[in-house]
């Protein structure tokens, strides 16, 4: 298989795989919200009600989801979705043995939006 052709399927492979976790996430915090509002900083639950501020992040990550399936947005789409994952590390560092996957995730990200550089 040509170089070409190897990137192409890399970066299609990346996309799937980082929108089918932003497709998961949303669709089980929709499912058991309970299980996933405890990932949000004390602030931000402070600052809007549980329901709603999980309700937008859901919304949000499906968009990001449609985003990286979408190629001409897929770059952005993962410099977002690096820099979300992130924001759900760094808070959580104390529920690492959970979120470490959650860094893996944004590395995948990182390096989809440093391949997609050159991809038209």
């Amino acid at each position: 298989m040509p170089e070409e052709k190897r990137l192409a399927l890399a970066i299609w492979l990346l996309r799937v795989a980082l929108a089918g976790v932003f497709f998961y996430a949303a669709i089980a915090s929709f499912i058991d919200p309970d299980s996933w509002i405890g990932y949000f900083p004390q602030f931000m639950k402070a600052l809007v009600p549980q329901n709603i501020l999980l309700a937008i992040f859901s919304i949000y990550e499906l968009m990001l989801g449609g985003a990286l399936l979408y190629q001409r947005t897929s770059r952005l789409a993962a410099l977002a979705a690096a820099l979300t994952l992130v924001g759900i590390v760094a808070p959580n560092l104390v529920l690492l043995d959970i979120v470490f996957r959650d860094l893996a995730l944004a590395l995948a990200a990182g390096s989809l939006f440093i391949l997609s550089r050159h991809q038209k």
